[in-house]
């Protein structure tokens, strides 16, 4: 089994010009070519976007979706994203992704901002958020995806069932996959933790590879045999 650290994150390597949903797509069959026979694909978050994508290139026996992300999506965002990024000013880039997209209040990104460890890995983490929400709101519609999967779970963490943003997404991938082996439920628990309680600096909580071409390299793939995740 593996964990996928994706393109954008140490120790893979940074986004590149060409970045879309089909750069990860491809990032990840190049893991799936490698554990061949894979009965079970889980995303969460932007990672949830990717499996339900990757559900259309082959044939997969299940994939799970904990709390996908899908357009539109922070699109509002966009433009101040852009301006920060064009400045390096990853402070401004991890403030507006809790505060405009996440939602949380000036006290809650102060409370993260006093953290200075946490404050530091959310300012790297965050590098990506620009390239992969404009990505994001690329993406085609819920019902265009996991065409070849031969069942899909969605799963909702309970404190954001029914709340925006990420309840609401949710919602709307639930409404559209129609097919009749999907199937969705909330749960309770404390994993993942709650994006209302623990923030992230980015659209994802998985990681991105890269290199200057489109990436078909296993060198640009860091693995951990645990589970498969994206």
């Amino acid at each position: 089994m593996a964990v996928v650290n994706r393109r954008g994150r140490t120790p893979s390597g940074p986004l590149t010009s060409i970045y879309s949903l089909q750069t990860e797509v491809e990032d990840l069959g190049l893991i799936l070519d490698e554990f061949k026979g894979t009965q079970a694909l889980f995303g969460w978050s932007y990672g949830g976007l990717i499996a339900l994508l990757a559900a259309n290139e082959g044939p997969l026996h299940q994939v799970i979706a904990y709390e996908p992300v899908m357009r539109p999506f922070g699109s509002h965002a966009l433009p101040d994203l852009r301006a920060a990024e064009g400045t390096a000013d990853w402070d401004a880039t991890v403030e507006i992704v809790n505060r405009q997209i996440a939602g949380l209040d000036t006290a809650q990104v102060e409370a993260l901002r006093a953290d200075c460890q946490g404050w530091a890995a959310l300012r790297h983490l965050s590098r990506p958020a620009h390239a992969e929400l404009a990505a994001l709101n690329l993406a085609p519609p819920p019902e265009e995806m996991a065409r070849q999967a031969d069942g899909v779970d969605l799963i909702i963490g309970q404190c954001n069932h029914g709340t925006a943003p990420y309840g609401t997404s949710f919602d709307d991938v639930r409404q559209r996959v129609t097919r009749a082996e999907a199937t969705s439920f909330p749960v309770r628990g404390t994993w993942p933790p709650s994006r209302r309680r623990r923030s992230s600096a980015t659209c994802s909580t998985a990681s991105p590879l890269s290199d200057e071409q489109p990436c078909r390299r296993h060198d640009l793939v860091q693995l951990e045999r645990v589970s498969l995740m994206v």
